[in-house]
């Protein structure tokens, strides 16, 4: 039989044995949260313009234990891979997290994200060169330059920029969404409401320089510098560009004065089990050591407005703008920004009347109104409805039967002198035969689909009587019904002046798709400009 071991050797041994047991609960605990304090490796999906923090993540490495591994994606990319909910990475980290909230919302999912944590900022904003800067600013009521003067600029053809593309790049996007919020005038967060009609079509028309992350873009505009006038991107990259010396002429960086979208870089934690780790490095990135030595390498403000900013940063940011809240409307701006990347040739068809009720007050408004939509109109709303570089127009002057039937495309100045030209005419006619004027259009419109079918046809009708010659509307339409589908896509605009039947107007505007606008309690400018770009 063993002799029981002695008092003193029993407590060591007990002692040894809570010891193992204490040892084996951090050991535990250390696993469970993710190696709290010791070394970790995290895979981060990141937005490409963030390689330019590489440099950094060494004393990352060294003053956390934290290492990174980076997989690089454009930040619209991204978005769609982490909306399908199958993460292989720890952490995303994109320039912004509101498209992949709005797909979350989209799918009916938890609509505030990950855990998402701000690391820097840099808005979207342009740079100009410096003749371009202050040819605008010469236009400018106020000297201040907007969006609006941009858009009015670009359908002028005075101003060609590079611009990343919105469906592959946050910076592209954001610039769609400064943009179209400035068409809309609201003041507020897009709805689809507001994107019902195509108002940035001018806007497109100086796009001359596009790719799919705006490091590539910036590259680019270096070597396009010669035939460009800005550079649509991040502050950071403007800056960048600048500091490197590689362009003739520094480019002036302007803050639209109707509002900028600002990135915000957010991490956003992926993996739950790897929270104390993120935790660790959000501290580190938001530390003021680290804040300015982002600032002073990415040349991004820092999350805190009360850190000293580089000479670079002092500007004042202005008026931030919202990100849309629904991804109809996203998808809207996307849908319409291809199809005028696809280069597809748009053409308006105006049917006026000219019967002799035009006479006096109305005709000087009519012709007002087509100088407004020839550039005369320098306001925002007019900016975004004017005639843009590569559009033609047909005007047809009707009384009882076709009066006249001119056509131009805008190339330049001297063709918005044409267009004021075609309403200058005196000749007026004794009736007014409404739809066999309409009944032309289409016939119009069909021969130009025929021989060119990738075009964007529409009509616009204006009448200030009833139809007292010609066909009837239910004749028109059915002769309307009979066309071919190419011609039957084309909608009719309809705009009520004067003593026109607002019934048959609205009720011919709505078989075609189009929809009717009364100038009877405004002004036939603000009418015109109501369906102008709803071409569809």
């Amino acid at each position: 039989m063993t002799a029981p071991a002695p008092p003193g050797r029993r407590r060591r041994r007990a002692l040894a044995a809570l010891a193992l047991a204490c040892l084996c609960v951090v050991a535990s605990l250390t696993s469970c949260t993710g190696d709290r304090d010791g070394p970790v490796t995290l895979r981060v999906l990141a937005g490409s313009e963030l390689a330019d923090m590489q440099p950094l993540f060494e004393d990352l490495r060294r003053e956390t234990g934290i290492t990174l591994t980076m997989e690089y994606q454009g930040t619209v990319e991204a978005t769609a891979s982490l909306a399908t909910g199958r993460y292989r990475h720890d952490l995303a980290w994109l320039s912004s997290s509101r498209p992949f909230q709005l797909l979350l919302k989209e799918g009916g999912r938890r609509t505030e994200g990950p855990l998402s944590t701000s690391t820097m900022r840099s808005p979207v904003v342009v740079g100009l060169k410096p003749e371009a800067a202050e040819r605008l600013r010469r236009a400018a009521p106020d000297g201040q330059v907007s969006w609006a003067d941009l858009a009015d600029a670009a359908a002028a053809g005075t101003l060609k920029y590079a611009m990343a593309d919105p469906r592959r790049a946050n910076s592209g996007l954001a610039a769609l969404v400064g943009v179209a919020t400035a068409a809309a005038g609201t003041g507020g967060a897009l709805r689809p409401e507001d994107v019902s009609c195509d108002r940035l079509r001018g806007f497109f028309a100086g796009h001359a320089v596009t790719e799919d992350s705006s490091g590539r873009l910036a590259d680019a505009y270096v070597r396009a510098e010669d035939g460009l006038d800005a550079l649509i991107t991040y502050e950071s990259e403007l800056l960048a560009l600048n500091r490197a010396g590689t362009l003739r002429a520094p480019l002036e960086i302007v803050y639209p004065k109707d509002g900028i979208v600002l990135s915000d870089y957010p991490l956003m934690l992926l993996d739950p089990a790897k929270r104390a780790a993120y935790d660790r490095l959000t501290d580190w990135l938001r530390s003021e050591p680290v804040q300015r030595r982002i600032m002073e390498r990415t040349l991004r403000r820092p999350v805190d407005p009360g850190l000293t900013r580089v000479p670079g940063l002092r500007a004042p940011l202005g008026n931030a703008l919202y990100f849309p809240d629904s991804q109809a409307v996203v998808d809207r701006l996307l849908a319409d920004y291809a199809e005028a990347r696809g280069g597809r040739p748009v053409r308006v068809v105006f049917l006026l009347d000219f019967s002799r009720s035009m006479r006096g007050e109305r005709i000087e408004g009519l012709r007002a109104t087509m100088a407004g939509l020839s550039g005369a109109d320098g306001s925002g709303s007019g900016t975004f409805t004017r005639f843009h570089q590569g559009e033609t127009v047909t005007v047809v002057r009707f009384g009882g039967e076709v009066l006249d039937e001119r056509s131009v495309t805008y190339t330049g100045a001297a063709d918005l002198e044409r267009l004021r030209a075609m309403v200058a005419d005196e000749g007026f006619g004794t009736s007014t035969a409404v739809w066999s004027a309409l009944d032309h259009g289409y016939r119009t419109a069909a021969d130009a689909l025929a021989k060119d079918p990738g075009q964007r046809v529409s009509i616009v009708l204006m009448t200030d009587g009833e139809n007292n010659a010609g066909m009837s509307l239910d004749a028109f339409l059915a002769r309307y019904a009979a066309l071919p589908e190419a011609a039957r896509a084309v909608r009719t605009y309809t705009v009520r002046y004067g003593d026109a039947d607002p019934r048959e107007l609205d009720r011919a505007a709505r078989a075609t798709g189009g929809h009717m606008a009364d100038a009877t309690g405004q002004s036939l400018l603000s009418a015109f400009k109501e369906i102008r770009g709803c071409h569809e």
